[in-house]
């Protein structure tokens, strides 16, 4: 599977991307929405996490590379998450802070977001983050969507959900 925009592809997750994918995960910066920087074990099942998402649902997380060259810059892509008790279809991304600022992770959203209304059966997807992660709430809001609830949340404090609908991104994308 590989998703291609104007200046990235997204790909399947692959054992090589280890060295790559701990760069970003370990960082404190990076992760600081997070309740602790990745592990390097924490780091390997999380890419073995994903590729057992692509058998399980035909999605995960994706490799983020820059055309040309390839270089992996982060991960994008839909997983299935806890959402204040429901199991949901979410879109998550991570990006290299190298690379932050250049509108890279709302690419890589918005392509993730197409992909599911033109190949799954899902009506809505959602994000959610961390109520101060501002990054991820300004790249869901480029891309369409809309902030519809926030919870308590004892990972995130409180979470802040967003969420498109099919209809909402047929008259977005119609324009």
């Amino acid at each position: 599977m590989q998703i291609e925009t104007e200046r990235l592809i997204l790909r399947e997750y692959r054992t090589e991307d280890f060295d790559a994918l701990y760069e970003i995960v370990s960082d404190e910066e990076t992760m600081q929405h997070y309740p602790a920087p990745f592990s390097p074990e924490k780091t390997r099942s999380w890419i073995d996490w994903n590729i057992e998402n692509y058998q399980k649902y035909g999605f995960g997380l994706w490799a983020v590379t820059l055309k040309p060259g390839g270089e992996f810059i982060g991960d994008c892509g839909i997983t299935i998450q806890n959402i204040d008790g429901e199991q949901l279809p979410e879109i998550g991304y991570h990006i290299n802070k190298k690379y932050w600022r250049r509108g890279y992770a709302k690419e890589a959203a918005r392509a993730c977001r197409d992909w599911v209304f033109t190949n799954t059966l899902y009506t809505r997807i959602y994000s959610y983050m961390k109520y101060t992660n501002v990054g991820s709430y300004s790249t869901a809001i480029a891309n369409g969507m809309k902030k519809i609830k926030e919870y308590p949340d004892p990972k995130n404090t409180v979470s802040c959900v967003y969420s498109i609908t099919k209809e909402e991104w047929q008259n977005l994308t119609e324009k």
